[in-house]
């Protein structure tokens, strides 16, 4: 049987989400910062890229950037099987991080390199909600 459902978030494992987690369910998008550095890094590591040290914290962001890239997806991952085809894309957001994510409410053909985009709250499972962009028209 075709699984249609999508994975449910886990807050412990090869890193810890939960401020993500909790984030999301009250509207807000976080990504991990260096505490050393203060750059951003998503997605969520136990460690920082820059340094290497578990020194990490999290910021909020605006949701706002470009789209760096984009591919439209005929082969989903476990749990997404249901949902193709779907747009997964970078987008660069204003605060100098690059994001993976899907796209929403837009078509491969409109899309065009460096256009702006904005923050979309997406429904996983039932009150589970995560970040997805769509254009910023």
């Amino acid at each position: 049987m075709e699984k249609t459902h999508r994975p449910i978030p886990q807050a412990v494992g090869y890193t810890d989400t939960q401020p993500f987690w909790e984030a999301a369910a009250r509207g807000q998008f976080v990504i991990q910062r260096c505490d050393s550095t203060g750059r951003l890094q998503h997605p969520p590591r136990p460690t920082s890229v820059q340094t290497g040290l578990r020194a990490l914290g999290w910021q909020e962001v605006s949701g706002k950037g470009s789209l760096y890239s984009w591919t439209l997806t005929h082969s989903a991952w476990p749990g997404h099987e249901g949902r193709v085809p779907y747009l997964c894309a970078y987008v660069d957001l204003d605060e100098g991080a690059r994001v993976l994510c899907n796209l929403i409410h837009c078509q491969p053909d409109d899309l065009r390199m460096g256009m702006r985009m904005r923050l979309a709250w997406e429904q996983l499972v039932d009150n589970v909600m995560y970040p997805a962009f769509e254009p910023d028209t």
